[in-house]
């Protein structure tokens, strides 16, 4: 029997049908039907009219939004200082970063719960900080990696014919490095908008996991109302399909980095 390169992928296809395909066609089996199995689009009607829902995903969004921004602002000056600076131990800095990253997740937000504890006494007074403070110290270096890849790669000589030219450091650094690291900043963006719009594993751990997606989902599952838990990850499902979609163009540019201005 002759071997072929098609074989190779023979694993994968399995993996996708099984993992990704299966499951996604129950969700949307579960998603369109009532209890009975009957088709219905009570399920998607719901979700736009249930002010519970509606609620829960605005106010998923303001802390997506808030937690990608403060990420940015946060990431743009590291990861640019550790990309340009000539210090042998950029890597070593570079690393701290990450460091945290091998740690178990819930030992790092348990950690982070016992110092908002000590600062502020009793969490409850402040949910919405401490979930902004929750997410962008989990989400952070994923913010700071393709920042820093990309403005690394970078021509340098680019800056210097600017320079040459007569532009100035904050001219050559808005016409030249911000545009060519925007590439960076998208993916950052995408690696943080997502999954801080569904994650709520650290909202529950900081006492405000009320009115995040995740936790809507998995009440829904909780209750045994499969169907309107999977309505609402489906529609969740298309959202974040979108989203990908929008900023996807980014990655399309060539590993030198974005277009300039």
């Amino acid at each position: 029997m002759q071997f072929s390169r098609k074989h190779l992928g023979i694993p994968y296809a399995v993996f996708l049908l099984v993992f990704v395909a299966a499951p996604l066609l129950f969700l949307c089996y579960y998603a369109f039907t009532n209890g009975q199995g009957q088709f219905t689009l009570r399920n998607l009607s719901g979700f736009f009219t249930d002010p519970n829902t509606l609620g829960t995903l605005f106010y998923s969004l303001l802390v997506a939004v808030v937690t990608t921004v403060v990420c940015l602002l946060l990431a743009y000056p590291v990861a640019y200082i550790l990309a340009k600076s000539r210090l042998r131990s950029r890597s070593v800095i570079l690393m701290l970063f990450i460091m945290p990253m091998w740690i178990n997740f819930s030992l790092r937000v348990t950690a982070l719960k016992e110092i908002l504890t000590v600062i502020e006494g009793n969490l409850a007074m402040f949910p919405f900080l401490n979930a902004i403070i929750g997410m962008t110290y989990d989400f952070l270096p994923f913010m700071i990696l393709p920042i820093y890849t990309t403005i690394s790669r970078l021509d340098d000589a680019l800056r210097e014919a600017a320079m040459d030219l007569g532009a100035d450091s904050v001219q050559t650094f808005l016409r030249i490095t911000l545009p060519l690291s925007v590439p960076g900043i998208i993916s950052g963006i995408s690696m943080v908008f997502l999954p801080a719009m569904t994650n709520y594993v650290i909202l529950d751990m900081l006492y405000n996991s009320t009115y995040i997606m995740g936790s809507l989902i998995g009440s829904y599952f909780s209750a045994y109302n499969w169907n309107g838990g999977s309505m609402i990850s489906l529609v969740l499902l298309a959202m974040i399909c979108i989203f990908t979609l929008l900023t996807g163009g980014g990655e399309e540019e060539t590993g030198r980095g974005g277009a300039l201005l």
